[in-house]
């Protein structure tokens, strides 16, 4: 961070052990290997900072969605096995083994690919395959998927490390599709078991399966928005004790008493009633935080919640204080806990008419993230 940057008044502070005391609960509810996800720049905590973290902290394996990712961990100093859960871009495919990461091979013709640029490069290529259990988005149907594990088992040159799908309704302890899919995904395997090959890794279970769904959890699973401490829906259940990681803060910059009928912000869509105090906040749409929140936000102030009004900015925004006092240079708390008050990441994504998971990764990296271990 330079030092100009690190002078922002506005911050997202990670904290390192709410991380792995995310990951030993998680750990321990499931009694299996636990494969962090830190796609999307760690859930917008922090690619490279997170990923060493859990390395230094015993975690056996990574998961990210691009090539990219996967190449800037280990530009980094990560060891540990990555697995790349995106589709394959065939130009790409050298890049997966030459900087020895797992490649999801989705479909016959990507296992082929895969296998081409394996023995061009006299290297094995280490895989999991994707099977579409009800998903529709990327791997073969479990319908159809016997001739596409036959080959995989019988490549030359891939080593067939897993065997995965991707739950998409575990969230809601109620659907019924997460044993649907389930069942389908059992069956896919069962059939490595009939032609007699030793079983890879069977993975299934997302934040929702490792909170409600523990026939899903098999031999391995992938956590994501569950590690860094937010439940993965409105309907989850906190069946984790797991602790946030992310605050969201800044500082009051400029105050002014506001006329009643005068309207504050662009497109002139609030005025307060009332003669009222006026502070500005130095963050908006342009850093990641939600237009949404426009009339619809609150923040912390003095650990008391005061709501956003009028249009949020690409760079600051208003926010109403009413009777009460504030500084420039007051800390503001936009998400976590100041004194006894808290902002969820769940209460900002309601307010926005967002989910959690926007929340998180909308927010870039024009902000800077300062890491605590505590």
């Amino acid at each position: 961070m330079s030092d100009l940057l690190s002078q922002r008044p506005t911050r997202i502070v990670i904290d390192l052990e709410a991380i792995i005391h995310n990951l030993q609960a998680i750990s321990t509810h499931v009694d299996v290997p636990v494969m962090a996800i830190v796609k999307a720049n760690a859930y917008g905590h922090g690619l490279v900072p997170v990923g060493l973290h859990l390395q230094a902290n015993g975690v056996e394996q990574l998961g990210v969605a691009f090539v990219e990712e996967g190449i800037a961990l280990r530009n980094a100093g990560v060891t540990v096995p990555i697995l790349v859960l995106g589709g394959i871009y065939g130009p790409q495919v050298t890049q997966f083994i030459a900087n020895d990461l797992e490649i999801t091979v989705s479909s016959m013709d990507k296992l082929r690919k895969v296998e081409a640029a394996a023995q061009a490069l006299n290297r094995k290529a280490v895989i999991h395959l994707k099977i579409d259990t009800g998903m529709e988005r990327i791997g073969v149907h479990s319908y159809s998927c016997k001739p596409f594990i036959e080959a995989a088992l019988a490549s030359r040159w891939c080593d067939l490390k897993g065997i995965y799908s991707h739950l998409a309704c575990a969230d809601d302890p109620a659907s019924p599709m997460t044993r649907e899919q389930l069942d389908r995904f059992l069956e896919a395997c069962a059939h490595i078991e009939r032609v007699g090959a030793p079983m890879p890794l069977r993975h299934l279970a997302n934040s929702g399966g490792v909170l409600h769904f523990p026939e899903t959890h098999l031999d391995m699973v992938r956590p994501g928005i569950l590690l860094y401490g937010v439940l993965p829906g409105p309907a989850s259940q906190a069946t984790i004790d797991v602790r946030p990681a992310l605050s969201l803060v800044s500082q009051v910059v400029y105050f002014k008493v506001v006329r009643a009928g005068h309207p504050v912000s662009y497109s002139a869509t609030w005025a307060p009633g009332t003669d009222t105090r006026i502070v500005t906040i130095p963050i908006g749409y342009g850093d990641g935080y939600p237009r949404a929140l426009s009339s619809r936000g609150q923040v912390l102030i003095h650990g008391k919640k005061h709501p956003v009004v009028g249009r949020l900015c690409m760079d600051q925004f208003m926010v109403d204080i009413g009777d009460d006092s504030a500084w420039n240079e007051d800390e503001v708390v936009l998400i976590g806990r100041q004194g006894d008050a808290v902002l969820t990441t769940e209460d900002v994504a309601r307010a926005a008419g967002r989910i959690s998971y926007e929340i998180l990764t909308g927010l870039n990296e024009r902000i800077p993230r300062e890491y605590r271990v505590d």
